[in-house]
């Protein structure tokens, strides 16, 4: 690809479900000529990533590794060493911890067939961070606290072990892309460029708080914020949480004394399946990031972030979850106010095809005003505007909705959002071999290159009915009919 020559497209997202569209924006980079830059939350504090967490320290790295990861070019040969960097940093150790513990020193010591395919020099580069990783951890070994290497991805051990090395979280990233060959035009960026654990806490309307992005978007008992003034029983353990806190600082590990015991629990496993019976007790209102000890706290972006928004016309906010995907990049301080300048034209939403756990409950789900305006609330607090904003003020973060019609999605009012100058874009998609629907790729590149390739925003419909006759053309269940 040539020298980007136009204003870039920056990508606001999680990890694994906006990994399905990573061919979608690259193809339409390319289309542009342009940059594209992913910007990927750090706060995530489950799956491997918890125990690196516990012991080590540091940002929540699955997503950004993922993403890197994904970005490996195909060449379609399972043979290539890049097919094997592939499915050697997405690879996962047993679940058995034993085993796991086994097959981390077999891969240490270059005994896995993990290493085939993989050219000498670049074997012991990695091998070499992952010896230190291995060192670190038999340093780090108390009566108290072992590692548990169970289920530990093998990207994510490296990145630690390139962050622990350099010092610098952002040298690690730029030390995975090089290996797994991401092109020059394409960056991901971590929204917060910190070597330290950053956490998320959710308001629900009912009043109850949530601690922790794994007991967010994951199901699990909700963990209200201890009270300091809570000295009732304080001789009950049951009823006292001081006694959870003072049997967790017994436990020598990379979190600070006093620190909020759901922060510090390891969550290697949980559940991933939707249920009805894992809702959320009501509405989540807001989330913030808070300190180990659940202090609101008011970090700011990465200002690499805040450069890709300065140089970019168009900003793409893709599939995921709402609240632990798109809104820990948006409520950090430079980001609203960078959204909202005028050469960022272009802000468009991909809505989800189906809401979660994270937009519901089942019998209030979340509509697709619902999710514009939760992002637009994000947006202002990051300017330190708190409160639920004017819809008016919707547009200055959202001005395209790119959305799904089938059972299940979130519901959409055109009408209702084009008088707050937001348009919508209807596309039909694919059954996923369940209940849901999936993007069809090609009528989602259409869109976009259709939707940032105007010139006239609100006034030229000819591209509109362009890509909606378009969509007709694509795969679609029977229960859909023509577009209104």
């Amino acid at each position: 690809m040539n020298s980007p020559k136009t204003r870039g497209v920056v990508v606001f997202s999680g990890g694994s479900a906006a990994n399905s569209l990573v061919d979608v924006f690259n193809t339409l980079v390319e289309h542009k000529n342009c940059s594209l830059s992913y910007v990927i939350p750090i706060s995530d504090n489950g799956g491997s990533s918890s125990e690196l967490i516990r012991v080590f320290g540091g940002p929540g790295i699955g997503d950004v590794r993922s993403r890197l990861v994904r970005l490996i070019p195909s060449d379609n040969d399972e043979q290539s060493e890049k097919a094997a960097i592939r499915t050697f940093f997405n690879h996962r150790l047993s679940t058995d911890g034993d085993k796991a513990r086994h097959e981390w020193l077999d891969i240490v010591e270059a005994r896995d067939p993990l290493w085939n395919n993989i050219s000498s020099p670049k074997k012991e580069l990695i091998r070499s961070f992952l010896n230190l990783l291995n060192l670190e951890i038999v340093k780090r070994v108390r009566p108290s606290s072992v590692f548990n290497f169970s289920n530990a991805s093998i990207g994510n051990m490296f990145l630690t072990g390139a962050r622990l090395f350099s010092g610098s979280f952002e040298s690690g990233v730029y030390l995975l892309s090089s290996i797994c060959h991401v092109p020059e035009h394409i960056a991901v960026l971590p929204a917060i460029n910190t070597n330290f654990s950053h956490h998320i806490a959710a308001g629900l309307a009912d009043g109850t708080v949530i601690v922790g992005q794994n007991a967010i978007s994951h199901p699990s008992a909700p963990s209200a914020l201890p009270s300091s003034n809570d000295t009732d029983d304080f001789c009950d353990e049951a009823a006292n949480p001081a006694f959870e806190v003072e049997a967790h600082d017994k436990i020598e590990d990379a979190n600070l004394p006093g620190s909020l015991p759901t922060l510090r629990k390891p969550y290697i496993a949980f559940n991933k399946v939707p249920d009805h019976d894992d809702d959320l007790p009501a509405r989540i209102e807001r989330i913030w990031y808070i300190n180990p000890y659940g202090q609101e706290i008011r970090p700011a972006a990465n200002p690499k972030v805040i450069d890709a928004l300065g140089s970019a016309n168009a900003v793409v906010y893709s599939i995921g979850s709402l609240y632990t995907s798109l809104l820990p990049s948006l409520i950090l301080r430079g980001v609203g106010a960078a959204l909202a300048a005028p050469n960022v034209r272009y802000k468009i939403l991909i809505l989800n095809s189906s809401v979660d756990r994270e937009t519901g409950p089942s019998n209030q789900p979340y509509s697709a005003l619902d999710f514009v305006a939760a992002m637009a609330r994000g947006a202002e607090e990051s300017c330190s505007r708190m409160g639920a904003p004017e819809p008016h003020l919707f547009r200055k973060y959202v001005t395209h909705v790119i959305y799904l019609d089938g059972p299940g999605a979130p519901k959409l009012d055109r009408d209702e959002l084009a008088a707050l100058g937001i348009e919508t874009i209807r596309l039909y998609g694919r059954r996923d071999g369940g209940d849901f629907m999936k993007y069809n790729e090609t009528a989602l590149l259409q869109a976009l290159k259709a939707t940032i390739g105007r010139r006239d925003i609100g006034k030229d419909r000819s591209r509109r009915n362009t890509v909606e006759n378009y969509s007709n053309t694509t795969e679609k269940p029977k229960s859909l009919g023509g577009v209104r």
